[in-house]
């Protein structure tokens, strides 16, 4: 399936992302490219399969949760736009 350039539109718009005309016609390709895999991904048999399977015999690959020391505050709010004390300081985000 390939995409329009009217449907890249609406894609971007939804995204908010402002494209120019060459950015369009790439992205265009590519996300059709990338429809078109799917297509294909679709057309393996999966009904023997469990919906949970996976393909490694990995059980839990996170480390254990161990307490270590803090950044110190300054190197945390070094970059910060606006600062309040030692907090981050942000626009009201509700009304």
């Amino acid at each position: 399936m390939r995409l329009s350039r009217e449907e890249v539109r609406h894609i971007a718009l939804l995204a908010r992302l402002g494209l120019s005309e060459t950015e369009i016609e790439k992205f265009r390709l590519q996300l059709s490219d990338i429809i078109e895999n799917f297509e294909i991904l679709k057309q393996a048999d999966t009904s023997t399969l469990l919906p949970t399977a996976k393909s490694s015999g990995l059980q839990n690959v996170f480390r254990p949760d161990e307490a270590k020391a803090s950044y110190p505050v300054e190197d945390v709010l070094a970059n910060a736009p606006q600062r309040d004390d030692n907090c981050f300081k942000v626009r009201a985000v509700l009304e």
